[in-house]
C-alpha cells in the first residue's frame, strides 16, 4: 500500500475486571427486542431520514452522501434501460473518477429500492462508493441481451485508448463495499464472456449477500467475479449459480469468507495470489471446485503461491483441487483443513489427469502441498500429505465443528423508528465541532433499547468516547469518530479515543460501517480499546470497520506536513500510541483493518476471531499477542513501515516492558509483523507478511533482504500456523529472536512461502 508519511506510534495494555451490563439506557422503557418492520416495508436505510454530510468536502452543506437511484430516474421496472441513471447516481458531486488517483471528501452511499434494473453497460463504481441494495427484498441488476462492456459493476473502469491504463492503480483503489444485489446475466448470449463484478481493489474493500445467476449451458462463458490484479480484501456470503467461472481471481490476498458455487464448470479459477484463504466453502455439482495455475517460482513468473481452505463441502464435484502442473518441490502451496467430500473421486490432481490424492466419499481432516516445519528446526520437509492439525478450542468452534463465522448485521427487519440518529439528537459531524459530550449522551439514553445510527460525518471527540456493552451501531459510508486534542497528548499515560465496553464489562456490541480515526499529532492516543466479553458466540464484534490513521483529509497528517524525508520531524507526526488494544478479558469477532500507526495488541484470553483483517506501516509491531489464548486468524496481512530503517526500531520511542513491546537488538531491529508472547492455542490460517521498502527505496526487493525478521514466537507459545507468505524478509519466521524458517529455502514467486509450522 504506497504511502508518503512518516508516522509513529507506540502502545500500552491496560487489565479489566468481569462485569455483566445488566441495565439500558436511561431513555429505555425496554430491550430493543426483535425487528417491528412488516414483511412488505422495504429496507430500513430506504425510509430513515437521511442528513449525513461530507465534513471536508470542498461543499458539504450542498454535497449529498445519500443518494437513492430511483431520484436519478432510475425505473427498476426490468425494462427501462438505468445504466445512465444509475451513473448519474454514482458520479453526482464531482466525484473521484479518471484523473483522480484517490479521495476521502467525496464519499457516496448509492442505494437500490427493491425491483429489476436492466443495464446496457457498466455501472461504474468510482473510488469511495457503496452500493447497497435493499437488505430484504434483494434489487436484481439485469445485464441486457446486448450487454457490452467489462462487467456489470466495474471498480477499476480501462481507460479507452489508454494503453492498459486504468481508473485507479489497483494497489490504492480502496473504500468499497457491494452488498445486497442479485446479478443477473443470463439474458446474454451463454457463449459471451458475461462478467457480473470486475473487482480489482485492495484494502478495506468487501462484496457480501450477493447472489449471481449465470448460464448452466455446458458452453457457457459466464463469470460472477472477475479480478486480475489488487491487493485486498475481504467477500462473503455470495452464492454463485451456473457459469463457466464462479470466480475468475488474481490478487495478492483476500480472504473469502461463506460462499456457494452451484452448477458451474469451475467453481474458482486462481491465476496468481501471494496468498488467499477460504473459509466454509460449498461446492455442488460443478466439473472442477478450485482450478490453480501453478508452478512460477520467480517474481516475473508468478503463480498461486499458497491456497489455504478451511470447512468446505463439496458434493458431486469430480475434481475437488487441479493444479496446473505437477510438483515435487515448492511452486504453489496448498493447505486443505476440515474438507468434506461426498461423491469427488479426485480430491486433488493435475491438469492430464494425474491424480495426487484419491477422494470418495471422506473427510480430509489436514493435508497440504509444500514445505513444512517444526520448532526451531532450520530444515523443512516438502511434503504432500498430511500435516499438523491444529488444536481448535471448542470456543472458536459452531455446532458443526467449523470455526465459527458471523455474517455483519443489517437489522433487515427493523422499522426506521427502532433507530436513532446521533445528528438528530444534537451531534454535528462537521469535523469541527466538540461532539464527545453530544454522543456521550446519546449513547447513555439510548444503548440497549435503540440502533445508534451515525450519519454520515466526521465527529470529533476530545475524550474518551464508552460505549456501553448492549450498544449497537451502524454507521453511513464508513462514519468518522475523530479523536482531537489535549486528551490525547501523553504518551506517559495514553488515553482511549474510543472505548468498547468498561473494563469486564460483557453483553452485546455490534459495529458496522464505522471508521476511527485521529486528528494529530496525538501521541497519546489509543484509538479503539476493547473491553467487552460476549454474551453469546460472536455477539460483541465489528464488521467492515477500519481504523486509518494520517494520509486522510482533516487529519492533519499528510504528506505536507509529514513528507517522506523526515523533515517534518517527530512531534507534528505523531497519530497515536496504539490502534486497538483488546484487554485481557474481552473476546471479539472482528472483520477490520488499520492503515498507518500502531497494529493490534491482543491479550485476550479468547474466544478472538480475526477474519480477512490487516494492519500495516505501524513502528513496533502489526500484530502482538501477549498472553493470548484462544484465537483465530485468517488471512492476516501486514506491511512494515516504508521509512525504516531510518530510523530504525524503535525510534523515535522507547521500548516499555510493562506494556509488553517486543525488544530490538542486534539485527531485530525493525517492525515486526507479527510478534507473540507467552501465548496459547493459536491458530493463524493464511498471512501475508511483507517488507517492500528501505527508506522508501525498492532495491531490496531484488536480493529479497529489506528486513532480517518479521514474524517472532517465543519458545512459551504454543500456535500453529499455515500458509505464510513473506515479501524481502531474510527469516520468515524467528523463535526467541533467532531466526529459523529462512526465506531462500522457500521461494515461490515474489514471495517465500512454508506451508505449515508448529510448536
Amino acid at each position: 500500500m504506497a504511502r508518503s508519511l512518516r508516522l509513529f506510534l507506540y502502545a500500552v495494555t491496560l487489565g479489566s475486571l468481569f462485569a455483566i451490563a445488566n441495565s439500558l439506557g436511561t431513555s429505555c422503557t425496554g430491550p430493543l427486542g426483535g425487528g417491528t418492520a412488516g414483511a412488505s416495508d422495504p429496507f430500513w436505510l430506504q425510509s430513515i431520514t437521511h442528513q449525513g454530510s461530507a465534513a471536508f468536502n470542498s461543499n458539504p452543506n450542498g454535497y449529498h452522501v445519500f443518494r437513492n437511484v430511483k431520484d436519478f430516474g432510475a425505473r427498476g421496472d426490468g425494462v427501462t434501460d438505468d445504466t445512465a441513471a444509475i451513473n448519474a447516481a454514482i458520479s453526482s458531486g464531482r466525484r473521484c473518477g479518471p484523473g483522480c488517483p484517490s479521495s476521502t471528501t467525496t464519499p457516496a452511499l448509492v442505494y437500490f429500492p427493491a425491483g429489476t434494473y436492466l443495464v446496457s453497460s457498466p455501472l461504474i463504481a468510482l473510488y469511495y462508493t457503496q452500493l447497497i441494495g435493499d437488505a430484504k427484498h434483494l434489487p436484481t441488476l439485469l445485464a441486457a441481451p446486448r450487454f457490452t462492456g467489462i462487467a456489470v459493476i466495474d471498480a477499476d473502469p480501462y481507460i479507452p485508448g489508454g494503453g492498459g491504463a486504468q481508473y485507479y492503480v489497483n494497489q490504492n483503489n480502496f473504500f468499497r463495499s457491494v452488498r445486497n444485489f442479485i446479478i443477473d446475466l443470463r439474458q446474454m448470449p451463454a457463449t459471451s464472456p458475461a462478467t457480473g463484478i470486475h473487482w480489482q481493489v485492495s484494502l478495506a474493500t468487501s462484496l457480501m449477500n450477493l447472489v449471481f445467476e449465470m448460464s448452466t449451458a455446458s458452453n457457457t462463458g459466464h463469470q460472477g467475479i472477475w479480478m486480475e490484479n489488487g491487493s485486498g480484501g475481504m467477500m462473503g456470503d455470495m452464492i454463485f449459480n451456473g457459469g463457466k467461472f464462479g470466480m475468475w481471481v488474481g490478487n495478492q490476498q483476500f480472504t473469502v469468507r461463506n460462499i456457494t458455487v452451484n452448477n458451474a464448470n469451475t467453481a474458482v479459477f486462481s491465476i496468481w495470489n501471494l496468498g488467499w484463504t477460504f473459509q466454509r466453502v460449498t461446492i455442488n455439482n460443478c466439473q472442477v471446485g478450485f482450478d490453480l495455475i501453478t508452478g512460477g517460482l520467480t517474481r516475473d513468473t508468478q503463480s498461486v503461491g499458497a491456497e489455504a481452505i478451511i470447512d468446505a463441502v463439496v458434493t458431486n464435484t469430480p475434481i475437488f483441487v487441479r493444479s496446473s502442473v505437477a510438483t515435487s518441490s515448492l511452486g504453489g502451496s496448498l493447505v486443505l483443513n476440515n474438507i468434506r467430500l461426498n461423491n469427488v473421486p479426485t480430491a486433488v490432481g493435475v491438469v492430464g489427469g494425474a491424480v495426487v490424492l484419491n477422494g470418495g466419499t471422506t473427510t480430509i481432516a489436514s493435508w497440504g502441498q509444500g514445505n513444512v516445519y517444526q520448532g526451531t528446526n532450520t530444515s523443512g520437509t516438502f511434503t504432500k500429505g498430511n500435516i499438523v492439525a491444529a488444536n481448535k478450542p471448542s470456543v472458536l468452534l459452531d455446532s458443526a465443528g467449523n470455526i465459527f463465522g458471523r455474517t455483519r448485521p443489517q437489522y433487515e427487519g427493523y422499522a426506521p423508528s427502532q433507530f436513532i440518529s446521533v445528528k438528530a439528537n444534537g451531534a454535528r459531524g462537521d469535523g469541527k465541532t466538540d461532539d464527545t459530550a453530544a454522543l456521550q449522551n446519546i449513547l447513555n439514553h439510548y444503548w440497549g433499547c435503540k440502533i445508534i445510527f451515525f450519519d454520515a460525518g466526521t465527529y470529533v471527540v476530545t475524550s474518551t468516547l464508552t460505549i456501553p456493552a448492549g450498544t449497537q451501531i451502524v454507521g453511513e459510508v464508513w462514519s468518522v469518530i475523530a479523536g482531537r486534542g489535549s486528551a490525547f497528548q501523553n504518551a506517559r499515560n495514553p488515553t482511549p479515543v474510543v472505548r468498547v465496553g468498561t473494563s469486564g464489562s460483557q453483553g452485546t456490541v455490534e459495529i458496522t460501517d464505522m471508521l476511527f480515526m485521529t486528528i494529530g499529532p496525538t501521541p497519546g492516543a489509543i484509538v479503539v480499546e476493547w473491553n467487552v466479553a460476549q454474551s453469546a458466540q460472536g455477539s460483541a464484534g465489528m464488521w467492515d470497520t477500519h481504523i486509518r490513521l494520517g494520509g486522510s483529509a482533516g487529519t492533519n497528517l499528510d504528506g505536507s506536513s509529514c513528507p517522506s524525508s523526515g523533515s517534518g520531524g517527530f512531534d507534528n507526526c505523531f497519530a497515536a500510541f496504539m490502534a486497538l488494544h483488546l484487554t485481557p478479558s474481552s473476546s471479539a469477532y472482528l472483520e477490520v483493518s488499520l492503515y498507518s500507526g500502531r497494529g493490534i495488541l491482543s491479550e485476550s484470553a479468547g474466544p478472538v476471531w480475526l477474519i480477512g483483517t490487516a494492519s500495516e506501516h505501524h513502528t513496533l509491531y502489526q500484530y502482538s499477542l501477549v498472553n493470548a489464548r484462544n484465537h483465530y486468524m485468517g488471512l492476516i496481512q501486514t506491511e512494515t513501515p516504508y521509512y525504516q530503517p531510518n530510523p530504525l526500531a524503535p525510534t523515535p520511542f522507547s521500548i516499555n516492558a510493562s506494556y509488553h513491546d517486543p525488544s530490538f537488538s542486534g539485527d531485530m531491529n525493525e517492525a515486526l509483523g507479527l510478534s507473540v508472547t507467552a501465548s496459547t492455542d493459536i491458530i493463524i490460517f493464511g498471512a501475508g507478511l511483507y517488507s517492500f521498502f528501505q527508506n522508501y527505496g525498492q532495491a531490496c526487493l531484488d536480493t529479497f533482504n529489506c528486513q532480517t525478521h518479521i514474524a517472532n514466537i517465543d519458545s512459551s507459545s504454543s500456535l500453529t500456523m499455515y500458509s505464510l507468505s513473506t515479501v524481502a524478509t531474510t527469516f520468515q519466521l524467528s523463535v526467541n529472536g533467532t531466526g529459523v524458517v529462512n526465506q531462500a529455502n522457500n521461494r515461490n514467486g515474489f514471495a517465500s512461502t512454508l506451508t505449515a509450522w508448529s510448536r
